[in-house]
């Protein structure tokens, strides 16, 4: 760490508040590190506020039919939308540090705009598709789901492109411009438009609600492109371009498997317990989900914010300066995750209660489901280590072990134990899920990475 912080080591003791300027402070990469950190947690916390708050509102003003023909299209938006960038907006965070320190300027030109252009070519001819499924399945889909379903396929190349945008912005530390337009104006906007037209007396059902949401998406993110390209402009000198689209793929499919896996992983407990279980269980364990979900901010606020560094450092052939970064990301994961799992275990039956007075039955199914958030943060974003320096496959091995393994356990004990039994199978695969990452980084590349204990 001596590395990371000499800076921070030499400021003059002076009490509560220069140690806090000390800590936030200062221009070291440590330093840097948790502001950026910090930026991402509360823009993550915020905007997990505001779509509750969303939700809610959409809720009372559309009805409850209508609501859940919005809620399944937005959700296949989401889903989709994630994945339909093939990885380029993690891999992002690769390839631009790498071309950068080797001086590759014009494979860094084309990959800056050729990325861009490539998701967006491709998601606009898989949303066609899509469309065309929608019409040659609509005899057997909901007649009020069919309109909103064609809205959310023209959704998804803007969704698809404003991921790309964040990986770029992320990759130069620009973290407001890769995260507030999708995290927060996009949900502003989805608030005032279906807002304004509710005032305005118009029939807000999925139709318009979808609408409202698709201008939401095209208009945050063609905002972001229009700041992300005056940016680069003053940043990248112009000329030549290269695009390695065959090499951009070989780094990014990797990638968008362990993403995959990652969203299996963290929806198959409460797949399956709708599947055993009633909708009133199903409710009460999604809000306890929701409610440790902060602890799950932690982990990818310190993700998002290391992973080019990570790739920076490989590249530069630097291995102490890399060392010295995962371990002080680890310590940055690990000690702030487990405080936050302490404050929401300890206000666990206050917060359930916010969801209803019902709610609170699932106070116990907290700890069960806070046991592999812990564990998992005991080793920072691993991942993230693994993919940007180039072992992406064995990576994604371990997250489809994790999600066989959590899969086979839920089926197993969910029927028997209900959310107890879906948290206890999440927290079992994420401990497995640890173990091996543990033992990939060892082996692979030399390090413990590990937030106690002898190094």
């Amino acid at each position: 760490m001596a590395v990371m912080d000499s800076q921070s080591a030499t400021a003059p003791p002076g009490g509560v508040i220069a140690r806090l300027r000390a800590l936030l402070g200062g221009s070291s990469e440590a330093s840097v590190t948790r502001r950026l950190a910090g930026t991402i947690f509360v823009i993550r916390v915020f905007s997990a506020a505001l779509a509750y708050f969303s939700q809610i509102l959409l809720a009372r003003w559309m009805g409850g039919s209508d609501y859940g023909v919005y809620v399944y299209v937005w959700t296949w938006v989401l889903l989709l939308g994630s994945m339909m960038d093939f990885g380029i907006s993690a891999s992002a965070q690769k390839l631009i540090p790498e071309y950068r320190t080797r001086g590759e300027h014009a494979l860094l030109r084309g990959f800056l705009s050729g990325s861009r252009w490539m998701t967006f070519g491709v998601s606009s001819i898989v949303s066609l598709l899509l469309a065309g499924a929608v019409k040659g399945l609509s005899p057997w889909i909901d007649g009020n789901a069919i309109v909103p379903l064609y809205i959310g396929c023209l959704t998804l190349p803007a969704f698809v492109v404003a991921n790309t945008q964040d990986g770029i912005a992320r990759s130069h530390d620009w973290m407001r411009l890769g995260l507030v337009p999708q995290f927060i104006v996009r949900q502003s906007l989805i608030i005032g438009l279906t807002a304004g037209a509710f005032v305005l007396g118009f029939d807000l059902g999925a139709t318009a609600a979808m609408s409202a949401s698709a201008a939401a998406v095209w208009i945050a993110m063609i905002g972001q492109m229009i700041v992300l390209n005056r940016k680069l402009g003053g940043h990248i000198e112009p000329g030549p371009r290269a695009y390695d689209f065959r090499g951009w793929l070989a780094v990014s499919l990797p990638i968008l498997m362990v993403e995959s896996f990652y969203l299996l992983l963290s929806y198959t407990d409460v797949l399956v317990l709708q599947q055993f279980r009633s909708s009133e269980e199903v409710g009460v364990y999604f809000a306890v989900v929701k409610t440790l979900a902060l602890v799950s901010f932690i982990h990818y606020a310190m993700g998002a914010s290391t992973a080019h560094r990570f790739a920076e450092y490989h590249a530069q052939g630097d291995k102490p300066r890399l060392s010295a970064y995962v371990a002080h990301a680890i310590q940055w994961t690990f000690w702030p995750s487990l405080g936050a799992t302490i404050l929401l275990l300890a206000l666990g039956k206050p917060l359930l209660w916010l969801f209803g007075p019902q709610f609170v039955v699932g106070y116990d199914i907290m700890f069960i489901a806070a046991i592999g958030l812990v564990v998992r943060s005991a080793i920072g974003p691993v991942e993230r280590l693994l993919n940007m320096l180039g072992h992406q496959h064995i990576c994604a091995l371990a997250y489809a072990l994790a999600f066989v393994m959590n899969a086979v356990l839920c089926v197993v004990l969910v029927p028997h134990f209900g959310g107890h039994g879906a948290a206890a199978a999440t927290s079992i695969s994420l401990t497995f899920e640890t173990v091996l990452l543990f033992w990939i980084v060892r082996r692979r590349l030399g390090l413990r990475v590990l937030a106690f204990g002898k190094r």
